[in-house]
């Protein structure tokens, strides 16, 4: 059983959040009401199972509860307490209220209805057909506006440390909001350049310099975003057996400059081939294996709204440019990924 005393003396800054935060504070039999006893399983957080729940007015959460399995799923509850606590953004899932008694803390979300980008791009959501491109854009422009109020919207930034298509959700009409923030770490102080930790996060999404150095900074979020720009563009996990890393992969395949060898044939090539080019060309940029040389979130955000203006330009006029030649495409954009 958890002792709160105990919990203030290891974590005070956390849980003095907890106590101070104006989000509602829930007990455990009001959550074993609101969810039906825990009835309906939605998914598995990175400490523990989430069900849904719907409160008394009606408005439906998503609650996930703590493991008890480590004491690390305890480091990762009050961190996240700590971040979603002073960070609001509306890309980013928001905190309805949390329930401290005795051994019991989970934590009550905003229900995300549509799932996660991971399951719609794997075919896992059975209730949606395959995202066309144009929604894909929208949905990682609107993660990375999130991610970009992270490092540089709040007092001092933030690094998410496991961002993936799994914990980017989607709620009604498909709007995209980041999630899960057990991993985050905050600088310090307004003149710190890393934070100095244990490599964590998911493999295939971890930024390599990352792994040999043990210094986190925003740019090892964005290389993360940049694998999740490929699985968008692909259609495919990060790592594959025997066929290796998604960077690769897209290496090798673009350097024959047709777009249509890279994308995802679930796309049936109807995509506008300059704007799927340019969130390529993001990707390529973020993934770049020297940190100082990857674009910050704000210029990613740019150049993802340049591109879902280019296929939104491309519906709106009913032209198909997908079969626009690939050399002309090409020669449109830097060479930073050809």
């Amino acid at each position: 059983m958890l002792d709160c005393h105990f919990l203030a003396e290891i974590f005070p800054i956390a849980v003095c959040h907890l106590q101070n935060t104006e989000n509602r504070r829930f007990t455990y039999k009001e959550l074993e009401k609101f969810t039906n006893k825990f009835e309906r399983f939605i998914g598995q957080g990175g400490f523990g199972p989430v069900h849904y729940g719907c409160l008394e007015d009606n408005t439906e959460v998503a609650v996930k509860m703590r493991s008890e399995a480590s004491s690390h799923g305890l480091d990762e509850f009050l961190a996240e307490v700590q971040s979603l606590t002073k960070v609001h953004h509306r890309n980013l899932v928001s905190l309805v209220g949390y329930c401290w008694e005795k051994d019991h803390l989970p934590l009550i979300y905003e229900y995300m209805s549509q799932g996660n980008l991971c399951d719609h791009l794997r075919g896992r959501n059975v209730a949606s057909e395959t995202l066309n491109w144009g929604t894909r854009v929208r949905v990682v422009l609107q993660a990375a506006q999130g991610l970009d109020y992270l490092h540089k919207g709040c007092s001092l930034p933030i690094i998410h440390r496991d961002v993936k298509t799994s914990n980017i959700l989607l709620g009604q009409n498909l709007q995209a909001k980041l999630s899960d923030f057990g991993l985050c770490k905050t600088y310090m102080s307004d003149t710190q350049t890393h934070v100095s930790t244990v490599a964590a996060g998911t493999a295939g999404y971890n930024d390599p310099e990352y792994y040999l150095t043990g210094r986190l900074t925003e740019s090892s979020d964005v290389y993360s975003f940049g694998i999740v720009l490929l699985e968008i563009t692909t259609g495919e996990r990060p790592t594959l057996p025997k066929h290796g890393h998604i960077v690769q992969r897209v290496r090798q395949k673009i350097a024959s400059g047709n777009i249509s060898s890279v994308a995802d044939c679930q796309l049936n090539d109807d995509y506008d081939v300059s704007s799927m080019w340019k969130v390529v060309d993001t990707a390529m940029a973020c993934t770049s294996d020297i940190a100082i040389q990857r674009p910050t979130m704000a210029i990613v955000v740019a150049q993802l709204r340049e591109s879902l203006a280019l296929e939104d330009a491309r519906e709106g006029s009913g032209v198909d440019s997908s079969s626009t030649n690939g050399a002309a495409a090409l020669s449109a954009f830097g060479p930073s990924a050809r």
